[in-house]
């Protein structure tokens, strides 16, 4: 990891533009994840991505993937997923155990990045009321399907989203993106590009262009009561 930043405790991040080009966005390494740290890192536009035994490593990729809420695509089988009316939702109530569902082993990969300090960081970021889940619960109140991320302002970083259903994820951004509309988000923040994001109508942006949105909407003052969702995904429905 030559070329990159050491952070020292209470050092500031450096420049974005020294981030590296290979690997794509890497910018400093250390540092440790308290909720100032993360906190600040957000408001660049930066975020934590390793696994142990690595150091904390700081990301910030040029293009950057957003999806903006005018963008949202419901496809004929989302929109009849949600017409079926199956799936309930919630707010913060099972945050702990999205994270954990998210750092589950997916099909084809034995590891995860989201280890006991990550899980321990975003809890405390939670408790703060800046990070936040969506939940995707099944007649029997189980849970099947959400996402978590992190708010500054009128700003969502999307962190990972997990599917014990089919949709269920699906579902989860359109919940999420159901609430930031209330407040007047811009955008949600997926950070690198995926074939499942650019079906629900996500797109590359360049790092400059990322960072002057942020500039925009991270300083928003926003009412915390935004964080409320129907009972049932139907109601999601336009």
């Amino acid at each position: 990891m030559a070329g990159i930043v050491r952070l020292a405790p209470g050092q500031d991040f450096p420049p974005t533009a020294l981030a590296l080009d290979y690997p794509n966005g890497l910018l400093a390494a250390g540092g440790g994840l308290s909720p100032e740290r993360l906190t600040a890192a957000y408001r660049r536009g930066i975020f934590p991505w390793y696994e142990a035994p690595q150091p904390v490593l700081w990301w910030t990729p040029d293009p950057r993937s957003v999806l903006y809420l005018d963008d949202l695509h419901l496809s004929r089988s989302l929109r009849k997923t949600l017409r079926r009316n199956r799936l309930r939702l919630a707010v913060d109530r099972r945050f702990a155990a999205v994270v954990a569902a998210c750092a589950a082993p997916r099909r084809g990969s034995d590891g995860t990045w989201i280890g006991e300090d990550m899980l321990q960081a975003y809890q405390s970021l939670h408790r703060r009321g800046i990070a936040h889940s969506v939940e995707i619960l099944d007649e029997d109140d189980r849970l099947v399907g959400g996402l978590y991320g992190v708010a500054l302002g009128r700003a969502f970083f999307g962190e990972s989203m997990f599917s014990r259903v089919p949709s269920a994820s699906r579902v989860a951004l359109v919940a999420l993106v159901h609430i930031l509309r209330r407040a007047e988000f811009r955008l949600i923040d997926c950070q690198v590009e995926s074939a499942h994001m650019n079906t629900m109508g996500a797109r590359n942006i360049s790092r400059l262009d990322f960072e002057a949105e942020l500039a925009h909407t991270v300083d928003a003052s926003v009412d915390p009561a935004i964080w409320e969702l129907p009972a049932n995904c139907g109601d999601l429905l336009p």
